[in-house]
């Protein structure tokens, strides 16, 4: 039988899961249930779909006994909450990223879903974007060398109409800016690539939108291995999206990955090339319609791999704190002006905290 999906939350990502497990994409997954605190939109959705719909999470679960999985697609400032509330229903939870906005509601909802015996998963579907892929791979054979510099750019646009669509966007509480939200996978894939961060400095602004938060900004990160990190990252990208795009530089060898969400190889040369080399640039990429790409079949397809067979989890949830924890320094030295050193403890981050 199929593992049954139910969908907490029917905002703008949730469409694109409802599409791919209720249009039969992802073998052995299918969408059982949605809901969301607006009645309309939770109506709208069970209507698309054909799923029942719900007008809350309790109301749901109680109604819904054969729910396998739950994907939590709320504002990210809700998340932990979220989990925290179905952990105990002993159903296996997807979080949309970023996991929380604190991470002290990161390690809470790790700790519920181990309490309970809850399988607890994070989305980060750019890891396994073709290009991506083959990136890693690259380097986990050592093509690379003693890695020197990665960066990761967002240079998207975001306007005040994309922000006035929901109270929450923007605002410290449920959101963050460009670098909790937009910028969040490429941190990721930053850290994926790079490891262990050691000490991070970063500036922000918000120069073309009315919000609590950041919509541009820089940081410049030490990781233990020596190598340097560069996280640009911007919604004030006009008038449409430019690129989201990686580059990894080594002793031996460097790859950019760019289009407009990590998904096609524009670089790829090494000192020692190998057979096949000729044919990455152009050969290995997606073209997809937006800038979530084509990895959440993948991911979600992971997803039901490591239930069914028992697997660890590519991005659980000590995977998906890595992120969590690192955001939450960059946010720490825009605000004091210095330099902050990994295992810090907020201060002045705002991030995730009410009225700041």
């Amino acid at each position: 039988m199929s593992l049954r999906f139910a969908l907490v939350g029917c905002g703008r990502i949730a469409k694109k899961h409802a599409e791919i497990l209720a249009g039969g994409h992802v073998s052995g997954a299918e969408l059982a249930a949605v809901c969301d605190i607006r009645e309309d939109r939770a109506r709208q959705f069970g209507r698309t779909y054909s799923v029942p719909h719900f007008p809350s999470l309790q109301k749901m679960m109680d109604a819904q006994a054969d729910i396998d999985v739950v994907c939590v697609l709320t504002p990210s400032g809700l998340h932990a909450a979220h989990t925290l509330e179905l952990a105990p229903f002993g159903k296996h939870i997807v979080v949309e990223k970023p996991m929380a906005l604190t991470v002290d509601d990161a390690d809470r909802m790790i700790e519920a879903c181990d309490r309970e015996g809850v399988r607890l998963f994070v989305v980060q579907q750019n890891r396994y974007n073709r290009a991506v892929m083959r990136t890693r791979e690259a380097l986990e054979r050592g093509r690379f060398g003693r890695i020197v510099m990665g960066t990761v750019r967002v240079r998207w646009c975001r306007t005040q109409e994309y922000y006035d669509q929901d109270a929450w966007r923007g605002t410290w509480e449920f959101d963050g800016g460009v670098f909790a939200n937009q910028a969040s996978h490429h941190v990721d894939l930053l850290q994926w690539m790079l490891g262990e961060w050691d000490t991070v400095f970063a500036k922000a602004g918000t120069p073309l939108v009315d919000i609590e938060a950041e919509d541009t900004g820089v940081a410049v990160i030490k990781f233990r291995n020596g190598a340097l990190g560069i996280v640009e990252a911007t919604n004030a990208t006009r008038p449409n999206d430019l690129e989201g795009s990686m580059s990894l530089l080594g002793e031996h060898g460097s790859v950019v990955v760019g289009g407009f969400s990590v998904n096609e190889v524009q670089t790829w040369q090494f000192s020692e090339s190998e057979a096949g080399d000729e044919d990455v640039v152009g050969g290995v990429g997606e073209h997809p319609p937006d800038v979530y790409g084509f990895g959440h079949i993948p991911y979600l397809e992971h997803v039901v791999g490591c239930i069914r067979g028992d697997h660890p989890a590519l991005v659980d949830g000590l995977e998906g704190r890595r992120s969590i924890e690192l955001i939450s320094a960059i946010y720490e030295s825009i605000e004091t002006g210095r330099e902050v050193s990994l295992r810090f403890r907020p201060k002045e981050c705002r991030l995730g905290i009410p009225n700041a």
